[in-house]
């Protein structure tokens, strides 16, 4: 089996994802995992595809990620993992499917707006 590579993409983010055979190294910028994402929760999201297929500990992990914060990467990872579990094998895709992990989170920060302090925030109004 020859390198899978795949790309994931979340709010301002983009991973992209290198899965080969191997015992389940999982590097992220160069970095283990657990360095590289200290909370277990954010872990947790990237590892969900593997988890859902059952194919933990059998595939390593390369992962180039940039852009957003770690909420946006750890999706963006877990979107390009998922891709490439099903060109890995096509009998994966209902399942993550049905998880919602193949589709694209279009949903990013709204642009500020000129003559308001935010998006939509406007300033106090008076009518005196």
């Amino acid at each position: 089996m020859e390198m899978i590579n795949a790309t994931g993409r979340r709010k301002a983010s983009i991973a992209r994802v290198y899965l080969t055979k191997g015992e389940g190294n999982i590097t992220v910028n160069g970095k283990e995992l657990d360095v590289y994402f200290p909370q277990t929760h954010i872990r947790n999201k990237v590892l969900e595809p593997l988890q859902t297929v059952e194919v933990e500990n059998l595939y390593n992990l390369k992962i180039n990620v940039k852009g957003g914060g770690f909420k946006g990467q750890a999706e963006a990872i877990r979107m390009g993992l998922s891709r490439a579990l099903v060109k890995l094998n096509e009998e994966f895709r209902p399942a993550l499917k049905s998880r919602k992990f193949l589709s694209r989170d279009a949903r990013v920060v709204e642009r500020k707006k000129y003559g308001k302090p935010k998006a939509r925030k406007s300033f106090q109004f008076s009518k005196r």
